[in-house]
């Protein structure tokens, strides 16, 4: 079993920037991918951004794409979500989730795909 927990979220006026972060507890390491998900009222959870165990490789859907980062620090067992130039339609519950991979360059990009989950953090971006 893995715990998840992320923590940042928060309120911040449109073109702000906000540091997600996803600590994991219990059975950690980097034999997971991690990705970020949102889901904002009355909306599906959507994918955000994908990493690979080792950090290498990452996937950003279109819309985050040269304005949100990915990283991940192993050692700590860490990973975060720097948002940047961020738009009211941002706004969302934001959840950091673990996948079980096989291969060290692997990246899921679905719900599904995912085996662990955090409770989520409320990002809200005002206009």
């Amino acid at each position: 079993q893995v715990q998840l927990v992320e923590s940042g979220g928060g309120l911040v006026q449109a073109g702000g920037s906000l540091r997600l972060s996803c600590a994991a507890s219990g059975r950690t390491g980097s034999t997971y991918g991690m990705g970020w998900f949102r889901q904002a009222p009355g909306k599906e959870r959507e994918f955000v951004v994908a990493i690979s165990r080792d950090g290498s490789k990452t996937y950003y859907a279109d819309s985050v794409k040269g304005r949100f980062t990915i990283s991940r620090d192993n050692a700590k067992n860490t990973a975060y979500l720097q948002m940047n130039t961020l738009k009211p339609e941002d706004t969302a519950v934001y959840y950091c989730a673990a996948a079980s991979l096989q291969m060290t360059y692997a990246i899921r990009i679905t719900v599904g795909d995912y085996d662990y989950w955090g409770q989520g953090t409320q990002v809200t971006v005002s206009s």
